[in-house]
């Protein structure tokens, strides 16, 4: 691991910011975690919690100090919130966020800092469907990948920082431009989670199926559906806006990979259904190969549970 920060200051303790204040902790990173939120309640909850030597819902207050500040907030927030907390900045200290999609962070954040305040965008691909203080835990990031997504001309030691901040956390740190990042998790999240939104939403719609059945008759299908369709709506909500371009080009792919299979029902093309369902049955098997997922039916859920700070 890296040299120890002195201070980490995390604004938006939700799920992912009260995992990383967790985990900061627990794993050594900071000598001191200051928590930032808007909202009074979250703050009682992090006090109470003892996830951070310093509360406060002052973006002043909150950074001033910091070596690493890290943004969790809704991605169409963090032009204003970046705007708000730069020049409250000490020179050198580095900001960072966990957001899914990049390309139009890097367009909303950059410009407003100091060019002694790099910044180094981050997005950890880990999460449950679950929000709030109190979801977050220290090993959500284990054995997880975070992807580091620098702009071009970004200094190389707060790279490095970074870097070695998620290591800490136990990730698996991949770098990449932003524009190839959003076009990745366009087809990888963004568009599943489009896909069991509608899916949850047609269900509701249907007239000749009662909401009581929907839910007696769910099938492991459906039910992991609906634990997607259960995410956070602001988020998502700003996740299609601000990766429109991306998302569209696969939900373009998607639907005439739909039409090709809904001609293959209609006539009966046993071969062709066979060989698609093949084919995604070994991504599964690769996916769950690479430590990414258990192989334990429900998608190995149980093990949140058993989750701990």
């Amino acid at each position: 691991m890296g040299t120890v920060l002195h201070t980490v200051a995390i604004v938006g303790l939700g799920l992912i910011g009260s995992s990383i204040a967790r985990g900061a902790r627990t794993y050594g990173l900071a000598d001191r975690v200051v928590a930032v939120d808007r909202d009074e309640a979250v703050l009682d909850r992090v006090r109470a919690l003892g996830i951070a030597d310093l509360a406060t819902s002052s973006l002043a207050d909150g950074v001033t100090e910091a070596d690493l500040v890290i943004l969790c907030v809704p991605v169409g927030a963090i032009g204003a919130v970046a705007a708000e907390l730069a020049p409250h900045l000490k020179p050198g200290a580095i900001l960072s966020d966990v957001g899914s999609v990049k390309g139009s962070v890097v367009a909303a954040a950059a410009s407003h800092l100091k060019p002694e305040n790099p910044f180094v965008p981050a997005h950890p691909v880990a999460g449950t469907e679950y929000s709030g203080p109190d979801s977050g835990f220290a090993t959500l990031f284990q054995n997880r990948w975070c992807i580091i997504t620098p702009p071009e001309g970004v200094d190389d030691g707060a790279v490095a920082t970074v870097t070695a901040f998620w290591e800490g956390l136990g990730a698996i740190v991949e770098t990449m431009t932003p524009e190839h990042h959003d076009l990745v998790l366009a087809i990888t999240s963004h568009v599943p989670h489009l896909i069991a939104y509608n899916i949850v939403g047609t269900a509701a719609d249907l007239e000749t199926v009662t909401q009581s059945e929907v839910i007696k008759f769910s099938a492991g299908g459906f039910r992991d559906f609906t634990r997607i369709a259960a995410s956070d709506p602001t988020m998502w909500r700003d996740v299609f806006l601000t990766n429109k371009e991306a998302v569209l080009e696969m939900l373009g792919r998607f639907n005439e990979d739909l039409s090709a299979l809904t001609k293959a029902i209609r006539w009966g093309d046993g071969d062709a259904l066979f060989e698609l369902f093949t084919r995604t049955r070994a991504i599964r098997k690769g996916i769950v190969a690479m430590g990414q997922e258990t192989a334990e039916p429900d998608f190995g859920r149980a093990r949140l549970d058993a989750k701990s700070d």
